[in-house]
């Protein structure tokens, strides 16, 4: 009898435990009930801005615990295993690809926080309209981006797409390239910044956030940047069911403050835009 009442007493512990490690709730010393909040994000812009939040949570109650990954793929891993309440480093349509590639991801958008706009970088020349025939354009192997890419070389009167295509077009939706570009999709968007460095290629098509951990200034050192009106905007992930939770509605509230904005708009220069709903 004895054995069992200590297999039952360890297995009341193991579960604790379990119930605990994420969103799990304590008491300050002054008899405020704490609730921790784990948040996964990319290094820059994302880590830093939640960085900015962590007072402001505080006194709502919230210690926030930041999580840096340098990759599109894990933070979703990380949600998904309940190791993380929550991420912060997509777009909608990054996020729409993900659920399509991955049915075991029951993900939903808890709000919008901001938009960092593409940019296209080259050690060669300073224009899109400068890139001669047959120029070599660099973009990532991400899917999802390659529409958003696409458009800026569109805008440009670079190339034609697909009718209707829009955001969704793909390398197969050019139908009119008159320079002939080619364009190269087979790199990580982490490793875009070393092409830059190593000067392959004409341009190169560099994710913001990855461009400033790099050291570039986007509205500087880029040739074309992509506008504000770019539906792009990056989101706090959580999983389904959780976006109404308190701990999660505050997060969000707070990175829609005037102070994060405000922030936001201070430290970047315009090379990553606040979004307030």
């Amino acid at each position: 009898m004895k054995l069992k009442k200590w297999g039952l007493l360890l297995l009341g512990v193991l579960i604790a435990a379990a119930l605990s490690a994420c969103g799990s709730s304590s008491t300050s010393g002054d008899g405020k009930r704490i609730e921790k909040l784990t948040v996964g994000a990319s290094n820059v812009p994302h880590a830093v801005i939640l960085k900015e939040a962590v007072p402001l949570l505080k006194k709502k109650g919230i210690d926030l615990k930041i999580v840096k990954f340098q990759d599109y793929v894990l933070p979703n891993k990380a949600l998904a295993n309940k190791e993380i309440d929550a991420n912060y480093f997509q777009h909608i349509p990054y996020l729409e690809q993900q659920l399509k590639e991955n049915p075991n991801y029951k993900f939903e958008n808890a709000g919008a926080i901001h938009i960092e706009p593409m940019g296209v970088y080259s050690k060669k020349y300073k224009s899109l309209k400068d890139l001669p025939n047959g120029a070599k354009v660099i973009l990532s192997n991400s899917v999802a981006e390659h529409g958003r890419i696409l458009s800026i070389f569109e805008k440009a009167g670079l190339i034609k797409l697909k009718s209707g295509v829009g955001y969704k077009a793909q390398l197969k939706d050019i139908v009119e390239n008159p320079k002939k570009l080619k364009f190269r999709a087979d790199i990580e968007p982490a490793l875009l910044t070393k092409a830059y460095q190593y000067n392959e290629g004409d341009a190169i098509v560099i994710n913001t956030n990855y461009a400033i951990d790099a050291g570039l200034n986007p509205k500087k050192d880029s040739i074309a940047l992509e506008g504000p009106d770019s539906p792009f905007a990056n989101i706090i992930t959580v999983r389904q069911g959780d976006k109404d939770k308190k701990a999660i509605k505050t997060l969000v509230e707070v990175l829609h403050s005037k102070k994060i904005q405000s922030f936001i708009e201070k430290e970047y220069k315009g090379a990553v835009l606040p979004v307030s709903n």
